[in-house]
């Protein structure tokens, strides 16, 4: 082999050599912190639950439809977006015509992103999206969306069995806590809550912003937790909307409950997705008045939702998705091999 020839093969190699020591020490691609698994929109949107039609256990001033029946009353429409409503028409003295959604599956852990734009808000209305685990509140419940009557603030709460509080000095959250004692039935059921500090993130501000994104993750670990997002429209993650989300990108979240000591994991279990609006009753017949005609009270509240409905306009839920996302398993990481050369 020729001088020439020989200096373009070593280069050659050399070239080869440093490729391979380069993809050997590289990282392993990054993969999204979750994978997608179920998605409920469109004409579908309702084949994933089932419409509850008992009494109101929460003692609202409300009848909840049956699917056909609130089909008739045109109050659902499954599409894009889908809307849930209340009804606008009638005087209707047994309580409104409404509908209270719980899905076909259950879930143990996970990240849940509700796409909204817009609640039902006004004097009367308590609307809320949540889980629930079967024989509460032994199986915990947690409360992602919720308020009532002419609230501005969304307020995130858990209910469990005996033995679960709030571990105030492992939060790290933007909104603030109320109560830390998570038990229900408690003194008033309150459960242990925290309250946003957005002014959009319920009710008509949050409909006036055009909605936005709730997002939930639930955890097992050391430690585990549940933490709850909400993102305005026009400001939610690029890697929510494609599907791929890292939410240990997100930020701070508005409320987070550290799972540990203080409140061990298997207060939660088999939740399912529950999707209702309710009026009056347990919280917003206790606290109607300010800011609402009539008088104050649960009486008060009822009257107005009995005897007007062209009050209830803005009673109605549009909703773009609710998808469901769970933990991806992480690639093991790969070996890297240095040559005996490079060590010395």
């Amino acid at each position: 082999m020729g001088a020439a020839a020989a200096t373009v093969a070593a280069a050659r190699s050399s070239a080869l050599f440093l490729a391979l020591l380069c993809w050997a020490s590289a990282p392993a691609p990054v993969l999204a912190a979750y994978k997608l698994v179920d998605t409920f929109s469109g004409s579908t949107f309702f084949n994933n639950f089932d419409f509850f039609t008992g009494a109101d256990p929460t003692h609202g001033t409300v009848q909840y439809l049956s699917q056909s029946a609130a089909q008739s009353a045109g109050i659902i429409t499954a599409g894009n977006p889908t809307i849930i409503a209340a009804d606008t028409t009638h005087v209707q003295s047994a309580g409104r015509s409404s509908v209270r959604i719980t899905s076909k599956k259950s879930y143990n852990t996970g990240l849940f992103a509700f796409d909204l734009n817009h609640m039902p808000a006004g004097c009367g209305t308590w609307p809320a999206v949540w889980m629930l685990g079967p024989n509460w509140p032994n199986s915990g419940e947690i409360d992602i969306v919720e308020g009532v009557n002419v609230n501005s603030n969304n307020q995130v709460t858990l209910h469990t069995s005996a033995g679960c509080s709030i571990d105030t000095s492992a939060q790290h959250q933007s909104g603030s806590t109320l109560t830390t004692s998570c038990v229900s039935p408690g003194t008033d059921n309150s459960g242990c809550g925290v309250q946003g500090n957005s002014g959009n993130s319920y009710g008509s501000g949050f409909n006036s912003a055009g909605g936005g994104v709730y997002a939930m993750e639930w955890y097992n670990g050391s430690p585990g937790a549940i933490k709850v997002w909400f993102f305005p429209r026009g400001s939610v993650p690029s890697d929510l909307t494609s599907n791929n989300p890292n939410p240990g990108n997100w930020g701070t979240p508005m409320a987070h409950f550290p799972l540990g000591s203080q409140c061990a994991p298997s207060h939660f279990a088999n939740l399912q997705i529950v999707l209702d609006l309710t009026f009056c009753g347990d919280w917003a017949g206790k606290v109607y008045g300010p800011g609402c005609t009539g008088g104050s009270g649960d009486a008060a509240c009822q009257y107005l939702v009995i005897n007007y409905p062209q009050n209830f306009k803005e009673a109605y839920w549009s909703i773009n998705s609710i998808k469901t996302f769970s933990k991806r398993s992480q690639p093991q990481k790969r070996k890297t091999h240095r040559s005996k050369r490079m060590r010395n």
